[in-house]
């Protein structure tokens, strides 16, 4: 029943994932309407369709960082709801969109959303997760959020039927965000509250009840109330030397250590280009002179890809062979596919301005190869590694710190530029990411990140030097003893 459970827990509120991608998505779809841009009288590679994309990842940029203040005062879960509620009228706005303001709000709305769900879904996932399966668990979000894609496109592909007069095109895709909104908001608090988070607000019964809930199988009472005792213990340790704000994160060398790290997976995730791959997939495949409805198939098999190969990787692979070996390897094959695809982008188009047709499909082939080893390292990998390494008492406003600016202030940047890039210098621009993952992802993640699978969260802790294997720090062990007195007075 625990197993189960926990699967059923991370699915539903991977619903905020979802809602990621499906947002994230069905704007390459909607810039694809020609009855979009005749209404808003612009073309794909303006300023304005960046404006469109890039108002959406700052606004998560915000988004972010309210979350991780909203997770420590209401906790996991409304953290969620609040998240859907947000995206339920940026979605409204988009959808009734009268003029350009109410797009740019909406989606600046949506991206609030968005950037809330997005830090704390992993969070949730990975405090409820049991040690031997919270890759799998935190890797229901990325997988959530490819299949946010997929619907997004098949919802646009069908929308798009219509005749190229008609705003259903584009006002139905806009518009369908609203059913998984209503559902998460309408379902996520019959669902527990994180086990760590009822401690930290010193529900201990509750937190007990819930931890047993999730991972008992009849016959590790022993087990979990060993797990129990240590969060209550390293909670209590942590107290000790936390404060209010958020300069506490960078004062305790360990806590900056894993806020560095948290970031710079989110960052190296938006450096593989995969969402300049998924905002503008439209563009580069009229580069490769694939248009019209052909385009839009493209685009919808593209997305169906990648949630196909991370199901395989967080169901059979991502909790035997851990975190680094995966992120290096797909450091590597990444960085061929995109060398590989600048290429072909050179060469497609010959010297009487014909283009090759097997060049074309070499050019899909190798886009559909990056996020396949996309989906096998760096997006499952991103959220399950930042959430787990952060320490209870900044791990609201760490995830928030590292999400904003790791994952979606990047993403703003290449959001607002991408369109600009692809326009003018095509291929050429893959060399950026392809620089960058050669000199700074690579040596960062060979000599810095640390191994972490089948580590409990307590244990990560001592991974990273806070405690020294199962003693702490004499301040903090002054603080432990006296808590123990303490308790032991009230109970004589």
């Amino acid at each position: 029943m625990g197993v189960l459970f926990n699967v059923f827990l991370a699915i539903f509120a991977a619903t905020g994932s979802f809602l990621f991608g499906y947002d994230s998505g069905v704007m390459a779809i909607v810039i694809g309407s020609p009855n979009f841009l005749a209404f808003f009288n612009t073309t794909k590679e303006t300023p304005i369709i960046g404006a469109i994309n890039s108002t959406f990842s700052g606004g998560a940029v915000f988004g972010s960082l309210m979350g991780g203040l909203t997770m420590d005062r209401f906790g996991r879960r409304k953290t969620v709801m609040i998240g859907a509620a947000v995206n339920l009228l940026g979605a409204a706005l988009q959808t009734g969109a009268q003029n350009l303001a109410m797009i740019l709000v909406g989606r600046i709305l949506a991206g609030w959303a968005v950037g809330i769900m997005s830090m704390s879904v992993p969070i949730y996932q990975s405090e409820c997760a049991h040690p031997k399966t919270r890759g799998m668990i935190v890797g229901i979000t990325q997988q959530m959020i490819g299949v946010g894609f997929i619907v997004s496109t098949w919802v646009g592909y069908g929308a798009s039927k219509v005749p190229a007069t008609s705003a259903f095109s584009w006002r139905f895709p806009l518009g369908f965000q609203c059913i998984p909104c209503i559902i998460l908001i309408g379902g996520i608090l019959f669902f527990p509250e994180s086990p760590r988070y009822l401690v930290e607000t010193d529900q201990q019964d509750e937190a007990l009840r819930v931890l047993k809930r999730l991972h008992s199988n009849g016959t590790n009472d022993e087990w979990i109330m060993e797990e129990f005792n240590e969060i209550k213990l390293t909670i209590e340790a942590e107290r000790a030397i936390t404060a209010p704000g958020w300069l506490i994160m960078f004062k305790v060398k360990a806590w900056r250590t894993r806020l560095m790290h948290a970031t710079l997976a989110q960052a190296f995730t938006q450096m593989t280009g995969i969402n300049v791959i998924g905002y503008y997939s439209t563009i580069l495949y009229e580069n490769l002179g694939i248009v019209g409805d052909r385009n839009i198939l493209v685009i919808g098999i593209y997305n169906i890809v990648g949630p196909l190969f991370n199901l395989i990787f967080i169901t059979f692979i991502l909790d035997r062979v851990g975190r680094r070996k995966p992120l290096l390897t797909g450091t590597v094959l990444i960085t061929i596919a995109l060398i590989c695809e600048a290429v072909i982008g050179s060469q497609v188009v010959d010297a009487t301005g014909s283009r090759k047709n097997s060049l074309s499909i070499a050019g899909v082939f190798f886009l559909f190869c990056v996020t396949a080893i996309f989906s096998c390292s760096f997006g499952p990998i991103s959220w399950v590694y930042a959430s787990e390494i952060m320490p209870m008492q900044i791990r609201g406003r760490g995830s928030a710190f590292a999400t904003a600016i790791g994952n979606w202030l990047v993403g703003t940047v290449w959001s607002q530029v991408s369109p600009i890039g692809l326009g003018q210098i095509t291929y050429k621009f893959y060399f950026i990411f392809v620089a960058f993952n050669i000199c700074v992802t690579f040596p960062t993640i060979y000599f810095v990140f640390k191994e972490t699978k089948q580590l409990s969260l307590e244990e990560i802790d001592l991974l990273f030097g806070e405690r020294a294997l199962g003693t702490l720090p004499d301040e903090l062990g002054d603080k432990k003893r006296e808590i123990d007195v303490t308790e032991a007075k009230q109970t004589a």
